[in-house]
């Protein structure tokens, strides 16, 4: 009589670890209040470069004229400094000293 000798090897069974990656900061877009830009270009330059309706863009425009400064948006770092450049960019092809700035959300 023969026998077979059946060897199992251990089985290994691969867990899935969950690595939980941090998503990247957020950044503020701002307008600052200045005495010398029109009221009419900001809400232009609300509505141009964030996407937004006359409505929303006034109601920006009218924050930044009470308060110094209102939010366009929250974006992740390389599009809200694209944003500021654009936003300045325009703004002195105008001819106007429209400040725009980010800072961490």
């Amino acid at each position: 009589m023969r026998r077979m000798v059946i060897k199992k090897q251990d089985e290994s069974v691969l867990e899935s670890e969950a690595t939980r990656l941090k998503p990247p900061p957020l950044y503020k877009v701002m307008l600052l209040n200045d005495d010398f830009t029109p009221m009419d270009f900001v809400v232009t330059v609300i509505q141009k470069f964030f996407g937004m309706d006359r409505e929303q863009a006034t109601r920006i425009m009218l924050k930044v004229h009470r308060e110094g400064v209102g939010v366009c948006g929250v974006f992740p770092r390389d599009l809200a400094a694209t944003k500021v450049e654009q936003v300045i960019t325009y703004a002195r092809q105008h001819q106007h000293p429209l400040a725009c700035v980010m800072e961490e959300n």
